[in-house]
């Protein structure tokens, strides 16, 4: 069962994604600000990160550098999720060190599309 780090501190959101991914078939675990999130890319050894960008102590465009910057993390997938879907976020995103894009509200299908495709390229 693939391991995803929610990095989310808003908690109707984390609560109903994390469900909705459990069902689907994924173990996940949640960092509520971009501190504890950089930490537990560390200690909890996910397979993959979903990185909200709006967040306390460090937003998740830190965070995603921070990862990036740790030979142990570098490496990890990255998926950013925004609620702003304006011009340039992906490519703020792609900069930042991350790997794709989702706006929110979170679409479970296109977003399980894009965790599976992340995950089959990590393995290969």
């Amino acid at each position: 069962m693939p391991k995803i780090l929610l990095v989310e501190d808003n908690e109707m959101n984390y609560d109903m994604l994390s469900r909705r991914l459990t069902r689907k078939g994924f173990e996940v675990v949640i960092a509520t600000d971009g501190e504890q999130g950089v930490e537990m890319s560390l200690s909890a050894a996910p397979d993959l990160i979903l990185m909200d960008m709006s967040l306390p102590k460090i937003d998740g465009w830190e965070a995603t550098r921070r990862i990036r910057a740790t030979p142990a993390t570098a490496k990890m997938r990255i998926i950013a999720l925004t609620a702003h879907a304006m011009a340039g976020e992906k490519d703020k995103a792609m900069q930042a060190g991350c790997d794709d894009f989702d706006t929110k509200p979170i679409d479970i299908e296109r977003l399980v599309g894009k965790i599976s495709a992340l995950l089959a390229r990590a393995v290969t």
